[in-house]
């Protein structure tokens, strides 16, 4: 789960590392008030999470109260990569004599996680990297390990960055471990006029599969951009929008990502990832079906499922009730395998509804799939 930037800088001051004052609003008005309290001059930032806010104009300097109010009016309710402007933010300016970009990240291929660190603040650090990798410092952190002041000051040292910043660099650490973190990053950390280090933005992407133990960040703080992945959370489905025309129901992530491939291979392309998982009740099925077919780009529907727990003949069971609940619109196209399958495709065969296909392996059921989606 991302955080908002104002929720990022909540973690990084609980855990001492200083940042702007600033404070969020909906209101225009309100961002007036706020302004003046602030001193006047402000930064206003458009609160979405996702990158590039400046060059879409989501983050503008205020002069005067007057100029944040005016700001923050345009600002709020534009479109961001996506994203609408519910809130904004507005810090305090400050004058800035260097610009600095840390991260830690998790190394899922090495195990591990990852310093990332450069005197290239400000910027997207990929474009630094890039064009200057030599830029871009990358130290391995051994979770276990973790980052001490030695291991901050290795960091510090191989990026170039002053020695002021290996406290931060620590306490940094501290977010990504003690908030169940799979990603913290600051861009920029700055160093001031007055030598001051601070973190004038925020990254921060916590675990979902800690939020049992994070339980301040309520599911009302999860964030879809796509209307149909919002649906589907609300169902409880794991779905993932995709830019492609056949929709792909699996059980297990595993088979699902194979099921893509293969789909991609015989010349189509996937609409969406969906995981069923384990169970495939009537409810499931219909809940799967219903988000998916709600999909305009989808023009074939591929139902692919390997009986192991969970048998072939309870899926088709429920995929016949779900064709009571759900209008199908689409063709599907439905590969069944493993426990039961000999009896589970008995059963769709005895419901002999005309939109519903058949086959008996993975890419001939893909091939027909991807046909179905493409003709005409």
């Amino acid at each position: 789960m991302d955080l908002f930037e104002h929720q990022a800088r909540e973690l990084f001051e609980e855990h001492g590392i200083v940042v702007p004052r600033a404070e969020v609003t909906d209101s225009p008005k309100e961002a007036r008030e706020i302004a003046r309290g602030l001193g006047g001059r402000v930064v206003v930032k458009a609160q979405v999470k996702t990158g590039g806010r400046g060059k879409a104009g989501g983050v503008k300097f205020a002069a005067d109260p007057a100029a944040a109010e005016l700001t923050t009016r345009q600002i709020l309710g534009t479109d961001i990569k996506g994203h609408t402007v519910t809130t904004v933010m507005l810090a305090q300016p400050v004058d800035i004599e260097s610009e600095f970009y840390v991260s830690y990240v998790l190394d899922r291929a090495a195990g591990t996680f990852l310093a990332i660190a450069s005197t290239e603040g400000g910027m997207e650090i990929e474009e630094v990297a890039a064009s200057r990798p030599e830029a871009v410092a990358r130290i391995p952190v051994d979770p276990a390990e973790g980052v001490t002041s030695a291991k901050a000051s290795e960091i510090a040292e191989a990026a170039g960055l002053p020695p002021q910043t290996v406290d931060v660099l620590v306490r940094l650490w501290e977010v990504l471990v003690r908030e169940d973190a799979l990603l913290v990053e600051v861009n920029p950390l700055v160093r001031t006029t007055r030598g001051q280090i601070l973190a004038l933005d925020g990254k921060v992407t916590l675990d979902d599969n800690a939020r049992f133990r994070q339980t301040r960040w309520g599911a009302s703080d999860v964030e879809h951009g796509d209307a149909l992945e919002a649906a589907a959370a609300a169902k409880g489905l794991n779905y993932v929008k995709l830019d492609g025309e056949v929709g792909i129901i699996g059980n297990g992530a595993g088979l699902v990502m194979s099921t893509l491939d293969v789909v991609a291979g015989c010349g189509a392309r996937p609409a969406n990832f969906l995981d069923i998982g384990g169970g495939a009740s009537a409810a499931i099925m219909a809940d799967g079906l219903s988000v998916i077919l709600s999909d305009p780009d989808v023009k074939s529907v591929f139902v692919n499922v390997f009986g192991g727990i969970t048998a072939c003949d309870a899926v088709a069971d429920g995929i016949v009730q779900a064709l009571d609940s759900v209008r199908l619109t689409k063709p599907l196209v439905v590969r069944l395998d493993g426990n039961n399958a000999t009896r589970g495709r008995a059963v769709l065969d005895e419901r002999a509804h005309p939109l519903v296909q058949q086959a008996t392996t993975m890419d001939g059921a893909a091939r027909r799939a991807a046909r179905l989606a493409t003709a005409g």
